[in-house]
């Protein structure tokens, strides 16, 4: 192996993991996912030296694994679990609770419609950014962005309107 991969992957996996774990809201998927992604990588890794942003190649990379996942199996459930991920120490049971209806919501759009919002709002990319990133066009990501977000709002007003945090 390659030691400027290994050193790459020792950075940057943590990462790459807490990426995919958003974009597909399952710790065993988002470790599949970038398992998959590496080992594709290691093979070229040499030829891509050239690769400014290897972060941003390898998201690139890990949201077509994704869609391509979610384009094999059609599924359109993925399964939720709650992850220890750097949580606050004060965080309170409403606020997983939020967090958790978060993810149920995201798990009901369509793979680019997911995967737009996470890179957009996650990740933090510009429309030209996710729209290389999943090898479309800006107008296509705005496009899967509205439907995505106008689907969020109509789950959100069916929603009981309470305060996040309250149990009643």
């Amino acid at each position: 192996m390659d030691d400027s991969f290994a050193d790459y992957v020792a950075q940057r996996g943590d990462a790459l993991l807490r990426f995919a774990y958003v974009l597909t809201g399952s710790r065993h998927l988002a470790e599949d996912i970038v398992q998959e992604v590496l080992v594709r990588i290691l093979a070229r890794w040499r030829g891509l030296s050239h690769v400014e942003q290897p972060d941003a190649y390898l998201r690139t990379a890990i949201v077509r694994q994704f869609v391509s996942w979610r384009r094999l199996r059609a599924r359109r459930e993925i399964s939720l679990e709650t992850v220890a991920d750097a949580a606050v120490p004060t965080d309170t049971a409403g606020l997983h609770a939020a967090r958790d209806e978060v993810w149920r919501m995201l798990a009901t759009l369509p793979a680019k419609q997911r995967a737009v919002i996470v890179l957009r709002f996650y990740a933090d990319l510009s429309d030209p950014q996710i729209a290389e990133a999943l090898g479309c066009q800006p107008t296509t990501v705005r496009v899967h962005a509205s439907r995505g977000l106008a689907r969020l709002r109509g789950l959100l007003s069916d929603q009981p309107h309470q305060q996040v945090g309250d149990r009643s």
